[in-house]
């Protein structure tokens, strides 16, 4: 189980990482990528631990991309950029390596060396149908979100090391997956 004592992006919230702040909020924090795929890459993030976007608050989603589409924009107005990736890695089968959600924005310009592509996959009209009846069924309740008035953000300490939670205990259960 990561805890958020562990965590690389709390320890970044919290200050006790350097890290270039470009934009933060009560909510929200939004850094540089150290590492980044090109100059201004950078990631944006709840300032509350959570590891995957499920886990998130109706409310706390809006502002993670309301903040993320305003820095996009920023980026391109200052850096002179031909496009934007925006991109979550969600789930360690998806590539997350650090177990906080978190939003990509990576600069583009053409012929940058950045590939973002993949093979598609040909299903056949059977298996398009029973992928859109699971996922069509499973969605049929969306539209009743919350919009922050009704819930509002409670710092809980995290529990103790011998219990565990569904919540915390999933990117752990991703790691274990990994053949």
């Amino acid at each position: 189980m990561v805890s958020k004592e562990s965590c690389l992006l709390c320890q970044i919230i919290e200050g006790k990482i350097a890290s270039k702040k470009i934009y933060e909020d009560d909510l929200v924090l939004a850094v540089l990528d150290v590492n980044g795929a090109n100059p201004g890459h950078c990631f944006v993030m709840p300032k509350n631990h959570h590891p995957i976007l499920e886990q998130i608050p109706d409310f706390e989603v809006s502002r993670l991309f309301q903040t993320a589409n305003r820095i996009s924009s920023a980026i391109f107005e200052n850096l002179g950029v031909q496009g934007t990736n925006l991109f979550v890695t969600n789930g360690v089968p998806a590539g997350q390596t650090v177990a906080h959600f978190m939003i990509h924005i990576i600069p583009r310009k053409e012929n940058d060396g950045i590939n973002l592509e993949w093979a598609p996959k040909q299903l056949t009209e059977e298996e398009m149908s029973t992928v859109e009846l699971k996922i069509k069924e499973q969605a049929k309740n969306i539209g009743d979100f919350k919009t922050g008035e009704e819930e509002k953000v409670i710092k809980q300490p995290p529990p103790a090391p011998s219990q565990s939670s569904e919540d915390d205990d999933y990117f752990s259960k991703q790691l274990e997956r990994i053949p």
